[in-house]
């Protein structure tokens, strides 16, 4: 799959795109809006993306995780080249390594909850205007659907690709917004 970015103005036309590609058979769940404006994105039932994923938690996590790991083997191998292991044992430096990885990724975690997420880092500028991000995205059978689309719609602007989410996210929630339809 591949994701499409459109910027655009007016969150009532990005409601109208999406309802067109919905009829066309593009999924909702493959359909969301970045915007500033959550409260109108909410209100025209827009997909929004997630105040989780607008951060960058997972990949400053991620690096610092790889960061940790590092500093756990250099634990490592301080300890078994200072010979300590030898008359108290391992078992207090593999408890130090595991707690520099954790502290290591909690750190990571931590500073990117106060960074946009990286891969919307290049919207910042057009967000902070009073625009809105629109992303899709396709499998490859659907790209001719999003085109024909799209030329009824010159008010959007390309904003470039990039990586869509795994299909198994994209089924988990559908799967989820099928449970919500379906529970009382």
């Amino acid at each position: 799959m591949k994701r499409y970015y459109f910027i655009d103005r007016s969150l009532e036309d990005l409601r109208a795109v999406e309802d067109e590609l919905e009829r066309s058979g593009v999924d909702a769940c493959q359909m969301h809006v970045l915007s500033h404006d959550d409260a109108t994105v909410s209100r025209l039932g827009l997909n929004e993306v997630h105040d989780f994923l607008k951060k960058d938690i997972v990949h400053a996590g991620e690096r610092g995780a790889l960061l940790g790991l590092i500093v756990s083997a250099v634990s490592i191998v301080i300890a078994w080249l200072s010979g300590l292991p030898e008359t108290i044992g391992w078992v207090p430096f593999a408890f130090l390594s595991v707690i520099l990885l954790g502290f290591f990724t909690w750190e990571g975690g931590f500073l990117g909850i106060q960074l946009p997420n990286s891969r919307f880092r290049r919207f910042e500028k057009a967000l902070r205007h009073g625009r809105h991000v629109f992303l899709v995205d396709v499998k490859p059978g659907q790209e001719p659907l999003l085109q024909s689309v799209l030329a009824h719609h010159p008010h959007l602007r390309a904003a470039g690709t990039g990586i869509a989410a795994p299909g198994w996210i994209i089924s988990s929630q559908r799967s989820w917004r099928q449970f919500l339809r379906w529970a009382p």
